[in-house]
């Protein structure tokens, strides 16, 4: 998608890139367990990626969870949308737009998609939460912290 704006030179394309993931959690018993992913940079994220033609960000958000973690997940609620800028080497500036989801995993075997990330795993909310602290980026906290609210856990 392409829009035009207004930049240091005049008129000028930007480029926009959406992308849609999750905070997919389940239920043990009477144990919530939340999981995060360790990206290929060592830092601890969410599974998210691209959107393709033809897909509704909701779409995007359950094939990439389960492409990169091999869970099948159903949306139970919207978390929230992070934007922000980033210098692509070909395109210049781009617009990234990030949409997450609260995802209750369903099905499927946890297993890393190694192209993409180096690990998945299931935390304890609380442990989840001191790992995203410590070793997550900083605009994911927002996600986490929203999405752990949403299950009734605050942090």
């Amino acid at each position: 998608m392409l829009h035009y704006g207004f930049g240091k030179g005049g008129i000028g394309m930007a480029r926009t890139e959406i992308s849609a993931g999750g905070v997919v959690y389940r239920c043990e018993g009477d144990r919530l367990m939340v999981q995060l992913i360790t990206d290929r940079y060592g830092k601890i994220s969410l599974p998210k990626g691209k959107m393709e033609p033809g897909e509704t960000v909701e779409q995007t958000a359950l094939r990439e969870i389960e492409e990169e973690t091999g869970i099948r997940g159903e949306i139970v609620a919207p978390v929230d949308i992070i934007k922000y800028k980033y210098i692509h080497p070909v395109h210049g500036e781009v617009d990234k737009e990030v949409h997450y989801y609260l995802v209750e995993a369903k099905s499927g075997i946890l297993r890393p998609q190694v192209e993409e990330i180096s690990g998945v795993s299931w935390y304890d909310p609380k442990e989840a939460w001191s790992r995203q602290e410590q070793g997550g980026y900083d605009n994911n906290d927002v996600i986490v912290r929203k999405a752990l609210a949403r299950l009734g856990i605050q942090v």
